[in-house]
């Protein structure tokens, strides 16, 4: 093998669909396209958890967030459970971060060597006002989304451009050194992350005549779930919305920002090539988790469908197949083993519990289509705790106190018919419940869930003290305000 580095690529908040090597119509990826042909791509990868930080803490450990405890975006990951950074610094590897974490914080030992201009929770905080349940916090205001939508510059497009640029600053002083350390580097990025603003050159590219309305949206006589619905009344942001002009201009921006994150995306691998290393070095892009962009009348994520828990991966590099599409599910536990494995190095004793596998090796093997991969969510909004569990062409939602959904991916990719109810599916439905109760006991990871978020807000000093801690808007990046 002749990879001893790693480049991982994450950006915040991507459906997989919208790329052009996904088969998209017309959203324009071209360096995401790329990186597909030069590798593999999976097309069924997911998130372990549809909230930016549950998920990361699974992506930094391999561990499910039942496991982790990062129950929602204000019990950031610590480092208390090592992960793969912290295991190859252990073997001697040099393992640095540029840009997006969203860790807890820069002090904790997250198993990151350095730690370049870092976004985490604003002081090691989160959005503690989403963990209050039993009942939900009564805001004094609603919590609003998106404040400012269309062509313009955020925060948050420069602070993308700020850390591809450190990339390529950080692979060039790499390939001037004559240290030959083998090295980890992860470049994390916001966008597509609302606020849904973005340069015009990217947002041009979208015309809103060209862009489809979302499926299913209520006002159109589309009933949702009962979970979904208490969730929306929580953390809902359509009603904010004054038309379908209006919706459609959230979704072109949001179109836009994946242009943009492509394009800096770009940026990193045409540096990786400048500077020698694209013969030594293996590749991966992926995203925390999806985004649900107006479907069923939901923005953001939160969810179990496939808008919110479907993720993009695609890995590349030595030894990889080029140009392959996989259909074995994978998911962002993966990582783990694939960081380890992938540097030659092998997975600790106290790590061989772990549900995770290689995805060099699922790349390089044949489809695996019946494998099983799971999500969870029990985060703001959240009535109770919720499962997803994939496996061949079914996929099927749990939600503890409520009735399951169950959809044929293979038939119905939009997840348009649920079969729960069919008499048919009554052998499927009873075979998804037993595994997912031979994993956990979802009734007592809910009551573990809600007792934990109650003791971070006692921790504040209640849920007075509380509700307006992490309100303020999206985490900011370093020395800005939040947005």
């Amino acid at each position: 093998m002749d990879a001893k580095n790693l480049l991982i690529l994450m950006s915040d908040e991507h459906d997989p669909r919208y790329m052009g090597c996904a088969g998209h119509p017309f959203v324009k990826t071209p360096n995401m396209d790329r990186l597909a042909e030069s590798g593999t791509r999976f097309e069924t990868a997911y998130t372990p958890c549809p909230i930016c930080v549950p998920a990361r803490g699974s992506f930094a450990t391999g561990r499910h967030v039942h496991e982790t405890g990062c129950w929602d975006n204000a019990h950031g990951y610590d480092g208390s459970i090592p992960g793969w950074g912290q295991r190859l610094i252990d073997t001697g590897h040099r393992v640095e971060s540029i840009g997006k974490l969203h860790y807890k914080s820069a002090d904790d030992p997250t198993g990151f060597s350095v730690q370049h201009s870092p976004i985490h929770l604003k002081q090691g905080v989160g959005t503690v006002w989403g963990a209050i349940k039993e009942p939900f916090a009564d805001l004094p205001e609603p919590w609003r989304m998106f404040n400012k939508i269309g062509a313009g510059v955020s925060n948050y497009n420069l602070y993308d451009r700020k850390s591809a640029n450190a990339a390529c600053e950080w692979l060039k002083a790499r390939a001037a050194s004559a240290d030959d350390k083998p090295w980890v580097l992860y470049v994390g990025f916001v966008a597509p992350h609302y606020p849904l603003v973005a340069p015009s050159q990217f947002l041009d590219m979208y015309p809103i005549e060209d862009i489809p309305l979302p499926k299913l949206h209520p006002k159109d006589g589309y009933k949702r779930h009962p979970w979904v619905e208490t969730l929306d009344g929580v953390i809902g942001q359509d009603h904010f919305f004054n038309s379908d002009k209006e919706r459609l201009q959230a979704i072109a921006a949001y179109l836009a920002l994946c242009s943009f994150v492509d394009a800096e995306i770009g940026i990193v691998l045409d540096a990786l090539r400048d500077n020698g290393f694209e013969a030594s070095t293996r590749v991966i892009y992926t995203s925390d988790h999806g985004d649900n962009m107006g479907a069923r009348g939901l923005w953001g994520k939160s969810v179990l469908y496939e808008e919110s828990t479907r993720i993009p991966m695609i890995v590349s590099g030595p030894d990889i197949p080029r140009d392959k599409v996989s259909a074995t599910p994978v998911t962002l536990l993966d990582i783990h083993q694939t960081a380890i494995g992938g540097l030659s190095q092998r997975v600790s004793e106290a790590d061989a519990d772990l549900s995770g596998t290689s995805l060099f090796e699922a790349a390089t093997n044949g489809s695996d289509a019946d494998r099983l991969v799971t999500s969870e969510y029990h985060a703001m909004g959240a009535p109770s705790s919720a499962f997803m569990l994939r496996q061949g062409e079914w996929k099927y939602h749990y939600y503890e106190g409520y009735a399951p959904e169950l959809f044929n991916i293979s038939d119905d990719p939009e997840e348009l018919a649920d079969r729960a109810d069919d008499p048919a599916s009554k052998p499927i439905l009873d075979k998804f419940e037993a595994m997912l109760r031979e994993m956990v006991d979802p009734a007592t990871i809910d009551r573990a869930a809600k007792d934990s978020m109650a003791a971070l807000i006692e921790s504040y000093g209640g849920r007075e003290k509380a509700i307006d801690l992490g309100r303020t808007g999206s985490t900011p990046v370093p020395g800005q305000a939040p947005e």
